[in-house]
């Protein structure tokens, strides 16, 4: 991290990607979050929430707060019910270690974000993160099932539940996925679980860009049979090259299951595959290597190799499935155009890309305002999730403000009126 404690509770933060306080606290109970958050909240002080800082570059045009409340040592299993496969955990524990404790019982959690070494849960659903395998698993929003969450003025609130079948009420859960922190602090979280695969497999389809429409046909024939794999995701021959020492568009079809399903379908592609695709398989161990080198691919605040003069950045882009392929391929004309170095990868059943580019500050800002303005041809929308802090002050990051942005505001208003909480850091400066 690129946390550095001076006088006992002095912080220094690299002021690179702002989101950075004047002093830091590390509660490590509910009840401490909750004294920290009445005494700001009292006081009119300004309060930034984080765990190991991996999203210190997503969203916020405000520097410095008065307070960083900081949730890495606030972390555990609170419950875990094995029979009902549920979990509740508090915020501080990152993936991986969740991962490898639930593992011990053939258990995991659905979700696959970048860097799950660092990501805690808390900033993951905060910000409501998923990865290429979002088409089975979906995203944050579909796993939890119950929160507790500190308001700004230290009071507590529980919503959902602690077991699946829980349909009483309006579902709370989903006002704070999402809210970059900007509503509440969540201090546990509840969520179902899935048992670990007895098998997987990585079936790899490359393809040159002039026969892209004969891998839309197959990608059509494969959704319309009962083949089900885990992630669809088209990779941009920049990035193939870099992960699979492949030149072509590639496209990844994950299976998990039983080793005679996963079999079934793999040869299910062999059979459907366009004819011009080139089609490999790797193992369940050469699988896992790859998704963890898959899972490193996009630069974070703690991890970012900044060279002089290079700006690195990440956009996410939403759009219809098979748009996918169009925005994709204007990612490698701009690659081309604007002489930056552009790796995307887009899902393809879900409809999520992700843009990492990296290059000269007015070369970012340009493939940046080019790629929104090609996206909205498309009826899509971009949002930048990774952009150092003077950057984020010239660009908005999330773009035009949908009409319903006033619900947001008035939900704002009244959760956290004095806007201690993240203030800033979402849409419209929330």
């Amino acid at each position: 991290m690129e946390l550095k404690e001076v006088n006992g509770n002095r912080l220094v933060l690299s002021k690179q990607y702002g989101n950075t306080g004047l002093s830091v606290v590390s509660p490590q109970s509910e009840e401490e979050i909750q004294q920290v958050l009445r005494t700001a909240n009292k006081e009119g002080k300004k309060v930034t929430v984080m765990g190991n800082g991996t999203k210190r570059g997503y969203g916020g045009v405000k520097e410095e707060y008065d307070l960083v409340l900081s949730l890495v040592d606030y972390k555990g299993i609170v419950e875990h019910t094995v029979g009902d496969m549920t979990v509740t955990v508090r915020p501080g524990i990152t993936i991986a270690e969740l991962q490898d404790y639930l593992k011990k019982h053939d258990q995991m959690v659905s979700i696959d974000p970048s860097w799950p070494e660092q990501a805690t849960i808390g900033g993951v659903i905060s910000a409501n993160e998923s990865g290429p395998k979002r088409l089975k698993y979906g995203s944050a929003r579909d796993l939890v099932i119950g929160m507790r969450v500190v308001y700004a003025d230290g009071s507590v609130i529980r919503t959902g539940g602690k077991v699946v079948k829980n349909v009483a009420g309006y579902d709370m859960n989903k006002l704070f996925i999402g809210a970059m922190g900007t509503l509440g602090v969540i201090s546990e979280i509840t969520m179902k679980l899935r048992p670990v695969p007895k098998h997987e497999s990585l079936v790899l389809l490359s393809i040159e860009e002039d026969c892209l429409d004969e891998l839309k046909k197959f990608i059509v024939k494969l959704q319309d049979s009962m083949i089900e794999p885990v992630s669809l995701e088209l990779v941009v021959p920049s990035l193939a090259e870099k992960l699979l020492s492949r030149k072509e568009y590639t496209l990844l079809i994950a299976f998990e299951d039983v080793e005679k399903a996963v079999r079934y379908q793999e040869e299910w592609v062999a059979t459907n595959k366009p004819e011009a695709a080139i089609q490999s398989v790797l193992s369940p161990k050469e699988s896992k290597e790859f998704w963890e080198r898959f899972s490193n691919l996009q630069p974070n605040a703690p991890n970012v190799d900044q060279r002089e003069g290079q700006v690195k950045a990440v956009v996410k882009i939403s759009s219809k499935n098979m748009e996918v392929f169009d925005i994709l391929k204007e990612c490698r004309k701009l690659h081309q155009k604007n002489g930056v170095e552009l790796e995307a990868h887009g899902g393809l059943g879900h409809g999520l890309s992700l843009v990492m580019l990296s290059g000269p500050t007015d070369a970012i800002k340009n493939t940046i305002n080019q790629l929104r303005e090609f996206v909205s041809t498309k009826n899509g929308y971009a949002v930048v999730k990774h952009l150092p802090f003077e950057l984020r002050k010239e660009i908005d990051i999330w773009g035009d403000k949908p009409s319903y942005f006033f619900l947001f505001q008035g939900i704002k208003r009244k959760i956290d009126p004095e806007n201690t909480l993240n203030y800033k850091r979402f849409i419209g400066g929330i």
